[in-house]
């Protein structure tokens, strides 16, 4: 496994060590000892998986202290384009902006500390998204931020009129007009 810093403090690229042969590949998609070198002691408690057409933007999401969650992404079928933007108070790179291409192909993960919106875009025909997060999700205590409002470190790889949101991302607030991260 190698494992690179982000452009921005916090957030890791994990390169899995895949190993292939005539029957196909294994690789290690989790290995808490190995990834704790890096983050320290994380205790990841829940997993998630969602399918998603192409089009289809989700985010971008948070949740407020104490609830924050950290995030290892990666995508088992497809691609996406993977978003994280920096909401932590005080932070010299506040509002910066990281994006990565996760793939079947390419089997990188990416970790999303505490403190960052998340979000993503699925480039594929369709993809499957699989995400742990180290706090369980708390209803009402979640935020968001409009994708209209964030610049991309990156052109927008679909026109942003062909986007398929739903209806609550699409009215969640611009960026700094009211961030609870920070309250």
């Amino acid at each position: 496994m190698k494992v690179s810093p982000g452009k921005i403090p916090g957030l890791l690229i994990i390169q899995p060590s895949v190993f292939e042969d005539d029957r196909g590949y294994f690789f290690e998609s989790f290995n808490e000892k190995k990834l704790e070198e890096y983050t320290g002691p994380m205790n990841w408690v829940q997993d998630n998986e969602a399918g998603s057409a192409k089009g289809v933007f989700r985010g971008f999401h948070y949740q407020i202290p104490p609830f924050g969650q950290a995030k290892l992404v990666r995508v088992s079928r497809g691609e996406v384009l993977d978003i994280a933007v920096d909401i932590r108070p005080g932070s010299s790179h506040f509002g910066q902006v990281e994006s990565i291409v996760l793939s079947e192909k390419n089997k990188t993960q990416f970790l999303i500390p505490e403190g960052f919106a998340h979000a993503y875009l699925v480039l594929s025909e369709y993809a499957v998204f699989n995400y742990k997060c180290n706090n369980y999700y708390a209803p009402g205590k979640e935020g968001g931020i409009h994708y209209k409002s964030i610049q991309l470190d990156t052109n927008w790889p679909i026109h942003p009129q062909e986007l398929i949101l739903s209806k609550k991302d699409l009215e969640l607030p611009e960026f700094g007009s009211h961030l609870p991260y920070s309250e």
